[in-house]
């Protein structure tokens, strides 16, 4: 081992959706490791466009528009973009570091974002949202996500509305081969990013891959992801840094206490 690779010769399963997989794909090779992807999660349009088309339309009604994922960010824009410019008075809000980067991607630079706690909560924290009363907010998400932050917006005074842009699918998966490979010893670590893309990793392993799963290191951005692991029965369940960056850096940290 070297110390600019500290994950060489390290399998590490990624559960993101294929589509947002090859930036911590190339993080993980690039540290050394083998990036053994395993989608858990696929992202599709909402069922029916037309409320969230009728909502862009009035999009000048808002005064804050909170964007809580890259997914979200990607399916709202190419909607909006495609109708209309988004209102100069409006302010962009965003959760996390991957939805900020998204838009900024985009072209918008002008974001309110946390800059520590990269959550509903570390959004909630900050000055602009502590005074919401007259407030006209809209969240744009994917369906049935967490309530908490827009029941907090309402207490503190804001007139909400959410704007679905997209849903969350458990893909069709054989297991199989990813299951051979634990067998032959050449899965060393597995990430999950969301709760829900954990219990879709628990459904797709089957009975056999859960046995693995509970005794292979699992590496999660957030603190929630984690006590739902625990709860599971995984056994080491490792929080790190956020975004893709934070994952790596977990992995390695890990890679060298353990290779020490």
């Amino acid at each position: 081992m070297t110390a600019d690779l500290p994950l060489k010769d390290m399998g590490v399963v990624v559960t993101r959706p294929a589509h947002q997989a090859q930036h911590l794909a190339q993080l993980i090779t690039g540290a050394g490791g083998e990036a053994i992807l395993f989608p858990v999660l696929e992202i599709l349009d909402a069922a029916d466009l037309r409320p969230l088309n009728a909502l862009i339309a009035r999009l000048d009604e808002f005064d804050v528009a909170i964007f809580i994922s890259p997914n979200a960010v990607s399916k709202a824009l190419n909607l909006i973009r495609a109708q209309r410019q988004l209102p100069q008075n409006l302010l962009i809000a965003a959760i996390g570091k991957g939805s900020r980067k998204a838009l900024e991607r985009c072209g918008i630079t002008s974001i309110i974002a946390p800059e520590k706690q990269f959550d509903s909560e570390g959004l909630l924290a900050l000055p602009q949202f502590q005074d919401m009363h007259g407030k006209r907010v809209v969240i744009f998400r994917g369906e049935g996500g967490r309530e908490m932050l827009g029941d907090t917006l309402i207490s503190r005074g804001a007139i909400l509305e959410y704007a679905e842009c997209y849903r969350r699918c458990k893909p069709v998966s054989d297991a199989a081969p990813l299951l051979h490979r634990w067998a032959r010893g050449e899965v060393h670590a597995v990430t999950a990013t969301s709760g829900e893309s954990l219990h879709n990793l628990f459904d797709l392993l089957g009975e056999p891959g859960q046995q693995w799963l509970m005794k292979t290191p699992l590496f999660v951005p957030h603190e929630r992801i984690a006590q739902i692991a625990r709860g599971m029965g995984l056994e080491q369940v490792i929080v790190t840094p956020a975004g893709d960056e934070g994952l790596v850096i977990g992995l390695s940290e890990w890679a060298k206490h353990r290779k020490s």
